[in-house]
């Protein structure tokens, strides 16, 4: 279960603004003992706390990959940020939208509640909007009756299982996707997963189908459905580290924009 962060920093600030307000009536700071150093601490805690809460809620957001759902765009381990402001500015703790600015578009990476757990955030690439009919045959992906486009790039196999790698053209937006499965044991040809990874659905408004990069490793819209507009958290835009936990050094070798594919 994810931590949520911005929970405790909203209680933090108003523990530290309600200590201000008592100190400005009571004079606690002059007070002898632990209970006048510990008021003037927490004073000094309010212009951090707020400055820390304003960042994360509305400008970015740091977040951690857990899987490999979004490979090989994003890898176990990233370090990403996430743009608060691009589909507008929420409030923390509820996420109710205050402000539009914009909306998800098509191809964008986006972090938002999970729906059956919200205390859960999850990122997935946005394939269909509001109004959308999104089908997936054969492992290719159908919008409004129209094929994505996408080009393969490279493929491999060994002995059980095989994989094949795509440049796939979402809106503006082109970026790698994988598309993996076991050999049939009869005549070594490729198997197309099945299980719920093909199929046809209706988008409804304020809603969004999202699907992972790593098509047939990702727990999405295909199983559990679309993702309604009050659950958004923000855009994934950057990079900013790698780090394997334990016994291993941060690494920035990485860094940069999240959709890093050369022109085809």
């Amino acid at each position: 279960m994810d931590i949520d962060v911005g929970f405790w920093l909203t209680l933090a600030l108003l523990i530290t603004v309600v200590i201000w307000l008592a100190d400005r009536f009571l004079k606690l700071r002059q007070r002898k003992g632990m209970l006048g150093t510990t008021v003037e601490t927490s004073n000094s805690l309010i212009s951090v706390l707020l400055i820390v809460l304003v960042i994360r809620s509305f400008i970015v957001e740091p977040f951690t990959i857990p899987s490999g759902s979004m490979l090989p765009t994003l890898q176990v381990h990233d370090f990403i940020l996430v743009n608060k402001f691009s589909y507008g500015l929420r409030l923390p703790v509820t996420n109710t939208k205050i402000i539009p600015l914009g909306e998800p578009e098509r191809g964008d990476v986006m972090v938002f509640k999970f729906p059956e757990d919200t205390s859960q955030n999850f990122i997935k690439r946005v394939v269909g909007l509001p109004g959308d009919r999104v089908a997936v045959r054969d492992n290719v992906v159908y919008i409004n009756g129209e094929a994505v486009e996408r080009k393969l790039v490279e493929q491999g196999r060994n002995a059980r299982m095989w994989r094949r790698e795509y440049i796939e053209h979402l809106g503006e937006a082109k970026h790698l996707i994988w598309q993996e499965g076991v050999l049939s044991p009869y005549d070594g040809e490729p198997r197309i997963p099945q299980g719920g990874t093909q199929g046809e659905w209706q988008v409804p408004e304020g809603s969004y189908f999202v699907m992972g990069d790593n098509r047939d490793n990702s727990n999405d819209s295909r199983f559990w459905g679309v993702v309604p507009e009050r659950l958004i958290v923000g855009e994934a835009f950057m990079i900013w580290m790698h780090w394997d936990p334990i016994f291993s050094l941060p690494s920035f070798s990485r860094n940069g924009s999240i959709d890093k594919v050369e022109n085809d």
